[in-house]
């Protein structure tokens, strides 16, 4: 059976384009094929053509947002999750301009989708007590107590995305002053986060009982579970949250109920804003592309705000009690109106 020219192109889309000359990461790559799982069993189930059937010619603006309303009404997905899909096609028939140009109206008409407009969560993080909180629990009398440990307060200290921390290696850390950690984002996009000392206190105890500072552990998982193998992301989920259940048995009131590993990120960016630090060495160490992406914390920071307005209060309110209260034959004249 010859393959289509629509299977060519999304494997080619696939497994060279983005990899190879867009740089995507492993894990934008999975979300992406994801989407085409689904598109494809849409086109089975609701348009009755099956993958190995499927063809340029059959894709168009109606199809992709019938797929998107199928995404929302039969499979309960909300609208973020719904964007997350059209992006992937978007870059899908971008990509498609240049490879399938006699088709350029269709794919401009796919491209002219919009996105739906959702609600903006507020930004979660915690005080600098629930982190101390959060950081006291780990059983440092424990191998898995220490190395956990090391592994939430790299997290906070430098602000690292959970995949930026699974991804990490001994090799990208550097333990002699300055001490820093290379960090490899989005886009495999790296920077280097300066680490304060507190940190590498344990971050240097967990890898000599590890061995990982030995010139063989060079590319071995920095954090690694009881098989050696790196942590995934729902393991580090798994710590996370196993920690903050103990940190809320002890204070409530400085452990949300929902926390997740972002939540770390966020706390750090928001304490450092609250120090002083410059928006632009904040965007630097979150790894931004921008420094309108970082301006978010600004906005989130009730207590900057507030601060910034008692600065520039000026107080107008009378200092001295009116004449009509102290002048009791003034008061008696006006409450006698309402009589």
């Amino acid at each position: 059976m010859r393959p289509t020219d629509f299977s060519k192109s999304l494997t080619d889309f696939l497994t060279c384009y983005l990899p190879g000359e867009k740089g995507a990461s492993k894990n934008t790559i999975a979300s992406y094929k994801d989407t085409f799982i689904l598109f494809l069993a849409f086109m089975k189930d609701e348009k009755g053509i099956l993958a190995d059937k499927v063809m340029l010619k059959h894709v168009n603006k109606e199809i992709v947002v019938d797929f998107l309303d199928w995404i929302e009404e039969k499979r309960h997905c909300c609208a973020a999750t719904r964007n997350v899909r059209l992006a992937a096609l978007h870059s899908f028939f971008q990509y498609l301009q240049y490879q399938s140009p006699e088709n350029l109206l269709e794919w401009q008409r796919i491209l002219s989708i919009p996105v739906k407009k959702t609600e903006k969560p507020s930004i979660s993080y915690l005080s600098l007590e629930g982190i101390r909180l959060l950081l006291e629990q780990p059983d440092c009398s424990t191998r898995n107590g220490r190395r956990d440990l090391a592994l939430l307060s790299l997290m906070y200290d430098s602000g690292a995305r959970v995949q930026e921390i699974i991804d990490l290696t001994p090799s990208m850390v550097r333990l002699d002053v300055p001490c820093t950690v290379k960090l490899i984002g989005k886009g495999n996009k790296s920077r280097v986060v300066p680490l304060l000392d507190v940190q590498v206190k344990f971050l240097k105890t967990y890898m000599v009982e590890q061995k990982l500072l030995e010139p063989h552990a060079n590319l071995y998982p920095l954090f690694s579970n009881s098989r050696k193998e790196k942590l995934t992301r729902a393991g580090v989920n798994y710590i996370l949250e196993k920690y903050a259940k103990q940190a809320r048995l002890k204070n409530p009131t400085l452990i949300p109920e929902k926390l997740s590993c972002h939540c770390l990120r966020h706390s750090k960016a928001m304490h450092l804003l609250q120090s002083g630090v410059n928006l632009v060495y904040i965007r630097d160490i979150l790894g931004h592309t921008s420094v309108q992406v970082t301006e978010v914390y600004a906005r989130t920071d009730s207590r900057q705000k507030r601060e910034a307005i008692e600065k520039a209060y000026t107080d107008v309110t009378p200092k001295d009690t009116p004449s009509w209260l102290v002048n009791d034959d003034l008061l008696e004249w006006l409450k006698s109106f309402s009589k």
